[in-house]
């Protein structure tokens, strides 16, 4: 970093007045070692330690970019760096800085390089900000290496930061911090003299709603601890109780245990509401389960269990709706993942329903464990190896594309089960289609009526 004469005194106030700084900068990790989370990027050798002096031998540190979502640790880590390295550290926002800026710190990187010998690490806040052509203004600086870049970006690098960027730099993903990190984070500020200093307890009631509230950000569990701690000590309390932080955030705690019977009681009123098509009770029990903190992707596994279970052929969309709506969830995860399984809940609870295909597997399946499973009729078997003939293996067997209209009839089934039907399909939506071909197709098959 480069401070002025203003920046050098806001520092030397945070310094001496710790409350004039917000908690989570008080709390910022001091080192790589204090960083929460993101372990598999820390690990020795790995580009981050490099870039704070841990390379050794004649490769220098690379430039990197660090993906993730908000409050996962892309500018603590940066700030890391810029007080464990021996290089000259200069931070831009793409926000507020232009070609002009980035030129102005490369012209100093390059003085700096070639006049004492001095390397430049450029912490370059959300980069998705910038355009091509701000972009392309790092590129000479960059693979020259008269700067180290560190980019930080919440934004799919591969749509928001340009080819010869990328190509240049090593891309780092950083994972959502789990409620055991932001766990050990906040117990943390809670005691530690840069931060709360044991002025609050936090009960373990309380703790777990912060925890909901935070959904894996660090800085806003932070920003809600602090205002909490405020709020109690207003009150002359000791202890933030869950009243004070749900006055504070202006949030209620829902009650929900995601491991104990809320989980699956609202899960299972869920599912059953998108079964009785009743689409308001669907979507209430649906946002209790993401106010609670609920896994999104759970809910997207269950929203495909029932696209099968309850609908079926009845809307063949809706699996693929449900589908669609787990792989998005799986991308984009919370808040924005919410709309997503909203979509698909609205869908499936408007959609008509049919259990047939539950039905019919559940049928089949309890045929062959009773034992009715018998030999495959000679003409199915496989006659494409040698002496398969001789067994008598795929004769008399007629090819349906052979004739007029696709359908050969012959024997498929079991002996046993050669008039057994499973699939009973309604009349429902579209399964009404699937009805009539099904009715169809097993009288041309010759097939006995069950």
């Amino acid at each position: 970093m480069e401070p002025d004469l203003f920046t050098a005194a806001a520092e030397e106030r945070q310094e001496k007045e710790p409350s004039s700084s917000p908690l989570a900068v008080r709390m910022r990790p001091r080192t790589l070692d204090e960083v929460v989370g993101q372990q598999h990027l820390l690990k020795p050798g790995s580009p981050l330690r490099r870039l704070v002096g841990e390379a050794s031998g004649p490769a220098g540190p690379s430039s990197v970019i660090l993906w993730g979502p908000p409050g996962t640790g892309k500018t603590t880590l940066a700030y890391v760096v810029s007080k464990a390295t021996d290089a000259r550290f200069v931070e831009l926002s793409a926000i507020t800085a232009g070609v002009k800026e980035v030129r102005a710190v490369i012209d100093g990187a390059r003085r700096a390089s070639g006049g004492y010998g001095k390397e430049t690490v450029l912490f370059l806040d959300e980069i998705h900000r910038f355009s091509k052509a701000q972009q392309d203004s790092l590129l000479p600086a960059v693979e020259n290496r008269w700067v180290t870049l560190i980019a930080a970006t919440t934004e799919n690098p591969y749509f928001s930061v340009i080819s010869p960027l990328l190509s240049r730099s090593l891309l780092l993903t950083l994972e959502p911090l789990t409620d055991d990190d932001v766990r050990d984070l906040i117990r943390r500020a809670l005691t530690d003299e840069r931060g709360l200093g044991g002025a609050v307890t936090l009960p373990e009631e309380t703790e777990s709603h912060l925890l909901r509230i935070a959904g894996g950000d660090a800085r806003r569990a932070l920003t809600a601890l602090e205002a909490a701690a405020g709020a109690a000590l207003d009150k002359g309390e000791a202890e933030i109780g869950l009243t004070t932080l749900e006055e504070t955030v202006d949030r209620a705690a829902v009650k929900y245990d995601r491991d104990g019977d809320q989980h699956y009681d609202v899960a299972s009123a869920l599912i059953k509401s998108i079964r009785g098509s009743d689409v308001d009770a669907a979507l209430h029990y649906l946002a209790r389960m993401i106010e609670a903190g609920e896994d999104p992707r759970f809910i997207a596994r269950r929203l495909m269990i029932s696209a099968s279970e309850d609908i079926g052929l009845a809307d063949p969309t809706a699996l693929q709706t449900a589908v669609a709506a787990a792989q998005a969830v799986a991308m984009i995860g919370f808040p924005e993942a919410a709309l997503t399984l909203s979509h698909a809940t609205i869908a499936l609870a408007l959609a008509p329903k049919s259990n047939a295909a539950t039905t019919a597997i559940g049928a089949a399946l309890e045929d062959v464990r009773r034992g009715l499973a018998g030999p495959v009729p000679a003409h199915l078997r496989d006659s494409h190896y040698k002496g398969a003939t001789k067994l008598g293996h795929g004769q008399g067997y007629v090819y349906p594309h052979d004739l007029p209209e696709g359908i050969a009839a012959q024997q498929y089934a079991p002996d046993e089960l050669k008039d057994r039907e499973y699939y009973a399909p309604t009349r429902h939506g579209a399964e009404a289609r699937y009805a009539d071909a099904v009715e169809w197709t097993r009288k041309n098959l010759g097939r006995k009526r069950s």
